[in-house]
């Protein structure tokens, strides 16, 4: 899986400076009137959490990350929040004490991604078929019966560069493979590379990931996210 120790000192300069509308990611989960017990997947810096904890101060909210650095300034962030409790986890062997009624992910360990009116497909941060299977099995183990998992939906992927709020330069270079994509992150300042980070990423068709989450009783709900910021499904089993 990804480790995202080097960028973690920028992520969030260059997530805030466009990257993700956080305010929109947060209207789209509180749209699901969620009542306890929600899960963030691959949490970061704990960006998305702070919306909804000042949208909604007594509902509880687990967060849990990869990445050590990253959880450290979640939690400087999060420490307002008495409802949000934070866990360094791997999703391959989650293991937290209560099941939930919502979990999400937005460009955590898994999204979706859409191109048109092209079928979407699943983008993974685990390379290794075996351990995405063992991350939706226990992922499975932690969600309720009847409770909902959404996975973001981002556009198509490109290499671009661009100049962010601290003045440097954020980059991105996308190499396909055989299972999927690698991408390449840069951040320079000048002529200084000040962050150079490889994340290797596998990829489903939209049948394979519904085989998948399916195997662990997830099922796709074709219901439309108002903002087209999520795909929906529900633990059927």
């Amino acid at each position: 899986m990804g480790d995202y120790t080097n960028m973690a000192g920028y992520y969030d300069v260059i997530m805030t400076s466009g990257y993700y509308d956080y305010e929109k990611i947060v209207d789209s989960l509180v749209a699901h009137q969620p009542q306890r017990n929600v899960l963030e997947i691959g949490c970061g810096t704990g960006l998305i959490l702070e919306e909804l904890a000042k949208r909604q101060p007594k509902l509880p909210i687990t967060g849990i990350d990869l990445t050590e650095p990253m959880l450290s300034i979640a939690q400087k962030r999060l420490a307002p929040f008495p409802t949000v409790s934070l866990s360094q986890q791997n999703i391959t062997e989650l293991a937290l004490d209560e099941t939930h009624e919502l979990a999400f992910s937005y460009g955590g360990v898994w999204y979706f991604v859409m191109d048109g009116e092209k079928e979407p497909f699943l983008v993974s941060h685990i390379s290794d078929a075996h351990a995405n299977e063992l991350g939706f099995e226990h992922l499975a183990k932690h969600m309720a019966l009847g409770s909902t998992l959404l996975l973001g939906i981002q556009g198509p992927h490109h290499d671009y560069e661009t100049v962010i709020s601290n003045g440097m330069t954020y980059s991105q270079k996308i190499d396909p493979t055989d299972i999927g994509f690698t991408k390449h992150y840069y951040l320079q300042d000048g002529d200084h590379t000040v962050m150079d980070q490889t994340v290797h990423y596998r990829t489903y068709t939209f049948d394979q990931a519904q085989a998948l989450m399916g195997a662990y009783g997830f099922e796709f709900v074709a219901q439309k996210d108002a903002n087209q910021l999520f795909l929906q499904f529900k633990k059927v089993n």
